[in-house]
């Protein structure tokens, strides 16, 4: 077999010029960059190109052949993670954004190529990006695992300008240190009209130990994809949900173990299906998490549109709107 075109789209994550020994010592191909000489390690057969000097990651940490900073559950299967499914339920909104986003990339390419940033483990409702055979996927993460393709830190992503028709990046940008610089490379990577779909918690306490920084209302969410015009923006999981964040770790706060507030907070999960009575804006101030599909554009939103937009929340949700009026509306922004 022969190279695949996304090494030839490879470079540097410390001073952006081409790789060079990807089959056998992988290095920089600049002599004044600190990664000509020092190149850059591998896990499990996967390239790691993170630019240590500037990340929270350490080339130590992918020394002992898993790259992983804690314990992960890919596969899903463990008993934390069954116990977060059936007291959580699925994503409510996730399936169906993701086959509006597989729908928005065929309209403009026949095959297109979609970065999936913090895709160790397939994201709730991501299934069908996974399973379509027309979509070529490549997964990152800081970690690897059968999902990925290589091991990249997103702050500074490994890739030429323009390369990508989508990047999916659900569950991610709170567990990155500075998320307008994850969005901003989001912005480079990205083809012209590419799309983006982001998922981003705001009423969920701490999940990732020392790798959880930040959260995000809606607002905050739009202000992130300033660059982006909006296809779609709306909650994740809405107050029912939040609240069950809440009583898990209120158990956690009192002494409770991982899985044992887990076991605590699962007789409340009648709580979620409330979710699917609330309305208005009041649902986007006290949802769990918000979600953002949109395209990329040349020009940022004004600091003076925000007002309006948060004044806009819950009036009508921009999801149920008709493909070609969605379509209409982003091309026109």
């Amino acid at each position: 077999m022969g190279t695949p075109w996304w090494a030839r789209v490879l470079r540097c994550p410390g001073c952006g010029s081409s790789l060079r020994g990807l089959s056998a010592q992988p290095a920089c191909s600049s002599t004044d960059c600190e990664y000509h000489t020092a190149g850059f390690p591998c896990v499990d057969d996967q390239l790691v190109l993170i630019d240590f000097a500037s990340s929270i990651f350490d080339r130590t940490m992918y020394q002992a052949d898993n790259g992983s900073v804690m314990p992960r559950d890919v596969s899903r299967r463990s008993l934390g993670s069954r116990l977060h499914a059936l007291g959580f339920g699925r994503n409510p909104v996730a399936g169906a954004n993701c086959q509006r986003f597989i729908d928005l990339l065929k309209q403009e390419s026949r095959k297109p190529v979609v970065l999936v940033i913090g895709g160790a483990t397939v994201g709730s409702g991501a299934e069908a990006l996974y399973a379509d055979d027309g979509i070529e996927l490549i997964g990152t993460d800081v970690y690897a695992s059968a999902h990925t393709t290589l091991v990249a830190d997103a702050h500074s992503l490994p890739f030429e300008d323009g390369v990508f028709d989508g990047v999916w990046v659900q569950a991610v940008l709170e567990h990155v240190l500075e998320p307008a610089t994850v969005v901003s490379e989001i912005h480079r990577v990205l083809r012209r009209n590419g799309v983006v779909y982001a998922e981003t918690p705001f009423m969920q306490q701490v999940h990732e130990r020392a790798y959880d920084f930040s959260r995000f209302t809606q607002s905050g969410h739009r202000w992130l994809f300033r660059r982006f015009s909006e296809i779609g923006a709306g909650p994740v999981g809405g107050p029912g949900v939040a609240l069950l964040w809440s009583i898990r770790y209120f158990a956690r706060a009192l002494g409770a173990g991982d899985k044992l507030s887990r076991l605590i907070s699962l007789p409340f999960f009648w709580l979620r299906f409330f979710d699917s009575l609330a309305r208005g804006r009041a649902v986007s101030d006290a949802a769990s998490g918000h979600y953002f599909l949109g395209r990329r554009a040349e020009q940022a939103i004004p600091p003076q549109a925000m007002p309006k937009y948060y004044e806009r929340q819950g009036a009508k949700p921009v999801r149920q709107w008709s493909g070609k009026a969605l379509d209409l509306l982003a091309r026109r922004r």
